[in-house]
C-alpha cells in the first residue's frame, strides 16, 4: 500500500507539474519571430487603414500625415516605449547646407514643441563620422527614442544597431540604411520617407515625353552612398536603358548642394558640349547648374531640358522662370508623420516595415498656383 501511494504521489506530482508548464507556455513561449504580424497599411491624406493578413476587415487609425504605407513584419523584440506625458526625443539631423534640410529641421522642432516633447538634436555637418558619434552620444544621454536621417547607408547602419543593444527604439526618417546589415521591424522600428526609385522613374517619364524620347543626359548624382542618391540613379538609369534613344552621357556627384552642382556642370559641359537635357537629384544642384549653363552661353528649358526632384520654392520658381522643366517633389516637412508614427508605436499598433509619403509633381501648369506652399 505505501509502494503504491508514493507512485500515485509521483504521478500526481508530474502532472500538476505539466499543467504549470503549459500555463506559461501560453504566455512566453512563442518566439519572436512567429507573433510578428504580417501587416498592409494605407495612409491617406488624414487616415490610416492596416490590414493584418487573414483578418475579415481593416481596422482604421487617425493619421495627420499624407503617406502611403508598405507590407511588412514588426518584430516583437523590438525595445518598447513606454507611455508617459513627455519624452526626450533624439534627433540626428545628417547637414543643415541646403532648403531641404533647414525645413525638414524646422518642421521636427515645431511639432516637438506643439507636444511639450524636449527634442535633443545633433547636426553632423555633413559627415557620416560624426554622424555615427552623434548617434552614440544621444544614447550616452539616455534619450527615450531617436529619429534618424542617416546620411550614409552603410556606416549609419552600425549606429542604428548600437541604439537597438541599448535598448532605444529608433525610426528611420527621410533615408535608409544598408538593409543587408539592418532591417526595418527587426533593429530599427521603421521607415518613413518617399520612394527615391519612384522619384527617378517619374523624372524619367516626363524627361522622355519632354524630349520627344531623344536627349544626350548629364546626370547630377547626391551625395556617393547615400539612399536618394542609389535610389533615384536607380530608378532613371533603369528606365532610361529600355529607350535606346535616351543616352546618359556623363554622370558625376554634385553632393546634393547648390555650389558643387555648378561646378560639376562646369566641368562636365566643356567635356559633353552636345548635351541637350540634366537630370538633377536635387533642386540645388540643378539651380547650380542653370548658373553654370548661363555662364557658358547656354539657354537652360530652351536648348537644355532640365528635370530635377524635391519641390523647394527657388526650385518651383525656376520652373514658373521657364528653366527647370519638371519637379518630383520629395516633402521635408517630417514632423507630424514622425511624431505621429511614434505615439501609434507607444499605443501598440501595428506598424509596416514603411511609411512612404505622397508626394506631388510640379511643372508649368501649376509651378505658379503652388509655388507658395514649396519650403
Amino acid at each position: 500500500m505505501f509502494k503504491f501511494n508514493l507512485r500515485l504521489g509521483g504521478l500526481l506530482a508530474v502532472l500538476m507539474l505539466s499543467v504549470l508548464l503549459v500555463a506559461c507556455g501560453d504566455a512566453t513561449s512563442t518566439p519572436a519571430a512567429t507573433t510578428a504580424a504580417v501587416a498592409t497599411t494605407t495612409v491617406a491624406a488624414a487616415a490610416t487603414t492596416t490590414q493584418a493578413v487573414g483578418a475579415a476587415s481593416p481596422a482604421v487609425v487617425d493619421s495627420g500625415s499624407n503617406a502611403v504605407t508598405v507590407a511588412g513584419q514588426i518584430n516583437s523584440a523590438l525595445p518598447k516605449l513606454a507611455k508617459k506625458d513627455k519624452y526626450r526625443v533624439g534627433f540626428a539631423q545628417s547637414e543643415s547646407d541646403n532648403p531641404w534640410r533647414l525645413a525638414q529641421t524646422a518642421s521636427m522642432k515645431a511639432e516637438a514643441t506643439r507636444l511639450g516633447y524636449d527634442l535633443v538634436m545633433t547636426d553632423a555637418g555633413g559627415s557620416t563620422a560624426k554622424e555615427v558619434s552623434d548617434v552614440e552620444s544621444l544614447i550616452a544621454q539616455k534619450v527615450d527614442v531617436i529619429f534618424l536621417t542617416p546620411r550614409e547607408e552603410k556606416p549609419l547602419a552600425i549606429a542604428v544597431l548600437k541604439a537597438k543593444a541599448a535598448n532605444i527604439p529608433l525610426f528611420l526618417i527621410d533615408r535608409n540604411v544598408d538593409q543587408t546589415q539592418a532591417k526595418p521591424g527587426r533593429d530599427y522600428i521603421t521607415y518613413i520617407g518617399s520612394d527615391f526609385v519612384k522619384e527617378g522613374q517619374t523624372a524619367g517619364e516626363w524627361l522622355i515625353k519632354a524630349t520627344s524620347d531623344k536627349a544626350k543626359i548629364i546626370e547630377l548624382e547626391g551625395t556617393t552612398g547615400s539612399s536618394p542618391a542609389n535610389d533615384r540613379k536607380k530608378g532613371f538609369d533603369d528606365l532610361i536603358k529600355t529607350h535606346p534613344n535616351m543616352q546618359i552621357i556623363a554622370s558625376q556627384s554634385g553632393n546634393f548642394t547648390r555650389n558643387e552642382g555648378r561646378q560639376t556642370m562646369e566641368t562636365l559641359l566643356q567635356a559633353h558640349p552636345e548635351v541637350t537635357a540634366i537630370y538633377a537629384q536635387n533642386d540645388e544642384m540643378a539651380i547650380g547648374a542653370i548658373a553654370a549653363l548661363e555662364a557658358a552661353g547656354r539657354k537652360p528649358g530652351k536648348d537644355i531640358i532640365i528635370v530635377s526632384i524635391d519641390g523647394s520654392k527657388d526650385g518651383i520658381q525656376e520652373i514658373v522662370d521657364g528653366k527647370i522643366g519638371a519637379i518630383v517633389e520629395c516633402n521635408p516637412r517630417f514632423g507630424p508623420v514622425s511624431f505621429d508614427t511614434m505615439q501609434k508605436y507607444v499605443n501598440g499598433v501595428q506598424l509596416p516595415v514603411q511609411i512612404i509619403n505622397v508626394d506631388r509633381f510640379f511643372d508649368s501648369s501649376n509651378a505658379k498656383d503652388l509655388v507658395s506652399t514649396a519650403f
